[in-house]
Formats: C-alpha cells, structure tokens, sequence
C-alpha cells in the first residue's frame, strides 16, 4: 500500500520560526527534529549525507520551496522534516531563498514511495493561495491542515 502525504505530516516535525541563514544550520535544526523523536539513527551520519547530497547535487528552489534529502538506511519509514523562515534560506547552486524547507529521509527500499510522495508535494505547493496560507498561518496544526487539502 503506498505512502500518501498526509502519513509523513507530524507536528513534532515542523519548525514554523526556523531562524538561521545558512542552509547547512536549517537543514541541522531540521535533523534535531527527527532526533528528539527517535525518528533517525545516528542523526550527525544522517546530517553528513544530506549535507553530501547538497554539495554534489544541490536542490532546486522553485516557488521559495525546496526538497533537501537523503536516500539512507538510517530511517525505518520515510520522514518529513519541515521549515518555514520568513527571511528565507539561501538554497542551491543558484542561492535562491526558500522560505519553505521539506526535509526528506527515505530508506532505500521505499525510493518509489518518496517519488509519489515528494510529486503530492510539489503540486500542492504550486498552488499560490497554499503557499501563502503556508506562509501566513500561525500554528503548527493549522500548517499541517493546509498541507492535508490533497
């Protein structure tokens, strides 16, 4: 049965006041989420390969979003971590600003999975009025209603 969206989203992944102006720290404070809650093994390893992933093939920022990730066996299911940074982030090889950062750790074996999932999240951020609304909301529950209009 595959992944859909709305099984990724987890409150005590979501860091609404991600305040920090590298890519490096975001993406860190991300890792720590996932930490606190035991969602990865051995979060620095996890951290190095994200980090590795974005020097050798830095993600793209479209619409203010990106998708930094690793493919790891350091996670048991796929995990989303997610930012938002008013100021916004400089991201890729472009250092456009992502005000919004999804954070992806994907076991080996689920990378078809990933694909359904991080394609649901590309479409849904498309949408202008959902950006904004992501930009503007103020809770983290209200955040994750928003992204669970699929």
């Amino acid at each position: 049965m595959p992944i859909l969206l709305a099984d990724l989203l987890d409150e005590k992944h979501v860091d609404l006041e991600l305040r920090t102006r590298t890519q490096e720290n975001a993406i860190r404070k991300l890792v720590q989420l996932f930490a606190a809650n035991e969602q990865v093994r051995e979060p620095e390893i996890f951290l190095e390969q994200v980090l590795a992933r974005e020097r050798a093939n830095p993600s793209v920022v479209e619409h203010g979003v990106t998708f930094p990730h690793a493919r790891t066996d350091l996670v048991e299911k796929i995990v989303l971590g997610i930012g938002r940074s008013r100021a916004g982030i400089s991201f890729g090889k472009k250092g456009e600003r992502a005000h919004l950062i999804f954070l992806i750790g994907v076991p080996q074996k689920l990378v078809s999975d990933y694909l359904v999932c991080v394609g649901a999240l590309a479409r849904l951020l498309k949408d202008d009025a959902i950006r904004e609304q992501l930009l503007r909301v103020d809770t983290v529950k209200g955040f994750l209603e928003t992204l669970r209009v699929e």
